[in-house]
């Protein structure tokens, strides 16, 4: 029996839905899917129409709400919204270094790996919209940064469910690679270096001096994880949302402590580093990115660690050779490398079984081009003209590829304007979707 709860603003239902692992084989294997129902408090009854939303990531976890809080106080004035747990993550069936353990070794943990994509989350949305709404009734979505890839999917394989689409900061590249993504995504980090750099000068020095200290002793995280200079470099991940270079500044002022043997970097930032680079609550993260890129017709070959690779192409983030020439030290972006599963503890027992995903080279394709260019579902979508994540010129190529779409391309908000807009990235949206902007 669902479980309703109750919440400043809102009444929450828990929904958990048996679907098959890979739904080519609906007799087979089964795992659990969970969503959670949100409507506004006193609406309950009311016959509201549906919007199913498509979490960031891959391998992330729909947000926990504690009330009409960023987004969803917008949405909640019109729609009865799904927050979905995408397969593997939250109260879905987990895949953690824990339970892909019990399913055997690398190669077994690869292969079911393989069916948590895009296509396949789509088809579990399809299952549930089934079951929860009955048949004939289609629901609107709302598909945020890779959710957006995920709604691409959705237009392209099953757009007979939806009633109207809207995409933020998740337009990829219908045709691109995963080589193409990362030397796309390369020098849009280097602008982002650039921009935290004249933003605060002085952490110029604070950073090579953390960097010196690393590249001689590199340091152990509290959950023993190693903290080496690639591994610093990784913290401009932080650099994704518009608040996120502020927080790295204040995360470096408090780096070093005086110790009995002289300054060490302190526990403060230790703990706090260890926050932004351990993935022991999203491994699917490090595990599956690469693989969101890959298509056969657009790459026969694998992924192949391409964030690694391409990286070699751009040496102005080799660190050691910016403390040599006295350039300021680059920080990296959203790439995921292999020496990660090195480093990190959650991510150590799936080094091989990460392996194998990169040399996989029968990835299905995502998109259908040609379905999208027959497109006949409302679809609106943001376009951040500075984000860190998604090329904003792959963003534009597929708004011109997908028939009827239309864009907001903005620079007042980044990657996150949908979180932290207060609802106005998607009133916005809303408002163009019916003709009222």
């Amino acid at each position: 029996m669902s479980t309703v709860s109750r919440l400043p603003g809102i009444v929450t239902t828990d929904h958990v839905f048996q679907v098959p692992l890979d739904h080519a084989s609906p007799e087979g294997e089964q795992i659990e899917v969970y969503a959670r129902e949100v409507v506004a408090s006193g609406r309950e009854r009311d016959d509201l129409p549906w919007l199913l939303f498509l979490q960031g990531g891959p391998g992330g976890k729909a947000a926990r709400p504690l009330g009409r809080d960023t987004w969803l106080d917008r949405a909640l004035d019109d729609y009865r919204v799904l927050l979905l747990d995408q397969r593997g993550t939250g109260r879905s069936t987990p895949a953690t270094r824990q339970t892909l353990a019990r399913r055997g070794g690398p190669q077994e943990q690869a292969d079911y790996l393989a069916h948590f994509r895009a296509d396949s989350i789509v088809r579990d949305a399809e299952l549930i919209r089934h079951r929860l709404l009955g048949a004939g009734k289609r629901w609107s979505v709302l598909g945020q940064s890779f959710g957006g890839f995920c709604t691409l999917t959705y237009l392209s394989f099953a757009p007979e469910g939806l009633t109207e689409a809207f995409i933020t900061g998740g337009l990829a590249g219908l045709r691109s690679s995963a080589d193409d993504v990362y030397r796309a995504a390369y020098p849009r980090v280097v602008r982002k270096n650039e921009e935290h750099y004249r933003r605060f000068p002085q952490d110029v020095e604070a950073v090579r001096r953390i960097v010196a200290h690393l590249a001689d002793s590199p340091a152990t995280l509290p959950d023993g994880g190693l903290l080496t200079v690639e591994a610093f470099q990784v913290l401009g991940m932080m650099f994704v949302g518009g608040s996120g270079s502020g927080a790295l500044h204040y995360l470096l002022e408090e780096a070093w402590v005086e110790g009995p043997a002289g300054p060490e970097l302190s526990d403060t930032f230790l703990a706090g580093v260890q926050a932004r680079l351990s993935f022991a609550e999203g491994p699917l993260y490090a595990v599956l990115h690469e693989s969101i890129y890959g298509q056969r017709s657009v790459d026969p070959g694998s992924t192949a660690w391409s964030a690694e690779r391409v990286r070699k192409e751009f040496p102005e983030f080799d660190a050691r050779t910016a403390l040599e020439t006295g350039a300021p030290v680059l920080f990296t972006g959203e790439m995921i490398y292999p020496w990660m599963f090195d480093a990190d503890p959650a991510l150590r027992p799936l080094k091989e079984t990460a392996e194998l995903l990169a040399a996989r080279t029968d990835w299905p394709d995502l998109y259908d081009p040609a379905r999208l260019a027959a497109n006949t579902v409302p679809v609106v979508a943001t376009v951040y003209h500075d984000d860190m994540c998604v090329d904003t010129a792959d963003s534009l190529e597929t708004a011109r590829a997908v028939r009827g779409l239309r864009t907001w391309i903005t620079n007042e908000w980044e990657h996150d304007g949908l979180r932290v807009s207060g609802g106005k990235v998607l009133d916005r949206l809303i408002k163009m979707a019916h003709g009222e902007a």
